[in-house]
C-alpha cells in the first residue's frame, strides 16, 4: 500500500523555512558597526559615484555651501556645480577640483579660474572622495551606531543607522563645522551594504543654529576622466 506523502512534503517545507529563518537571522545579526564598515569599503573602492550635497536653507548672514552636486571619482577628483552663499549673494558656479587646486567659472565670467574654496566657506570638492579625510571616513567614525527603521526605495528595501560623529571628522569634511561638537547622523543603506544617502545635523557654522546637511548616492561605478581646465 503506498503511505501519503503529504506528512513528508510538510517536513521538508518546515525544515526549508527553518533554515531560511536562520539565515535571515544571521544576515541581520552582523554589527550595525561592520555593515558602516562595509559601505565604507564599497565608497572607498568604486571607480566613482554622483554625489549631491545640500541644505534646505542656511542661517542667515551665514557665508557656506547651500549644495554641490557632482561626480566625485578615485583618486580623488571632482567635477560638478557649487552652489554658495557668500556676502549675502547667493552664487552658482561650475567647478573642477583635480590635484589639490579647484577651478570655477564663477557668475558672469566665461573661463574657469583657479579659486581657494574657503573663501566662500566651502570645502576641496574633491576631498569629499577622499577615503581617509572624505564622506567615507565618517562611516568608521561613526559612534553609538544602532540600526533603525527599514525604507522602502521603489522595490528597494534599504536600512536606516542612526549615529554619533565627532566634531573633528566632521570638520574634515565641512571645515566650518565645530571640531569640538558631536553631530547627528542617519546613514541609510542597502542590502548589498552600499551606502544611499547620509544626513547630518549640527553646528556647521559658528553661532548660528544647527544645520541639516543630506548627502546622496548614486551611479556607483561611474567612469569619469577628470582633468584641469
Amino acid at each position: 500500500m503506498t503511505l501519503p506523502r503529504r506528512p513528508t512534503c510538510l517536513i521538508l517545507a518546515a525544515t526549508m523555512l527553518s533554515v531560511a529563518a536562520c539565515s535571515g537571522d544571521e544576515a541581520s545579526s552582523r554589527p550595525a558597526s561592520q555593515v558602516l564598515a562595509e559601505a565604507k569599503t564599497n565608497l572607498d573602492e568604486t571607480s566613482g559615484v554622483r554625489v549631491l550635497l545640500a541644505t534646505e536653507r542656511l542661517p542667515p548672514g551665514v557665508d557656506g555651501v547651500i549644495s554641490a552636486d557632482g561626480v566625485g571619482t578615485h583618486p580623488p577628483a571632482f567635477e560638478g556645480d557649487l552652489k554658495v552663499s557668500s556676502g549675502g549673494i547667493t552664487a552658482d558656479a561650475a567647478v573642477v577640483a583635480v590635484d589639490d587646486v579647484v577651478h570655477a567659472k564663477l557668475p558672469f565670467t566665461t573661463e574657469f579660474v583657479p579659486i581657494d574654496p574657503a573663501d566662500y566657506g566651502a570645502p576641496d570638492p574633491a576631498d569629499l572622495l577622499s577615503t581617509d579625510q572624505g564622506l567615507s571616513s565618517l562611516l568608521t567614525d561613526a559612534e553609538d551606531v544602532e540600526e533603525a527603521e527599514q525604507v522602502r526605495q521603489g522595490e528597494a528595501v534599504l536600512t536606516e543607522y542612526t549615529a554619533t560623529l565627532p566634531g573633528e571628522s566632521v570638520a574634515r569634511v565641512i571645515p566650518s563645522a565645530a571640531a569640538g561638537s558631536t553631530f547627528d547622523a542617519t546613514f541609510t543603506v542597502t542590502d548589498d551594504d552600499v551606502l544611499d544617502e547620509a544626513v547630518l545635523t549640527g553646528p556647521f557654522y559658528p553661532d548660528s543654529p544647527d544645520v541639516t546637511y543630506s548627502i546622496a548616492f548614486d551611479d556607483y561605478g561611474t567612469e569619469q576622466d577628470i582633468t584641469a581646465p
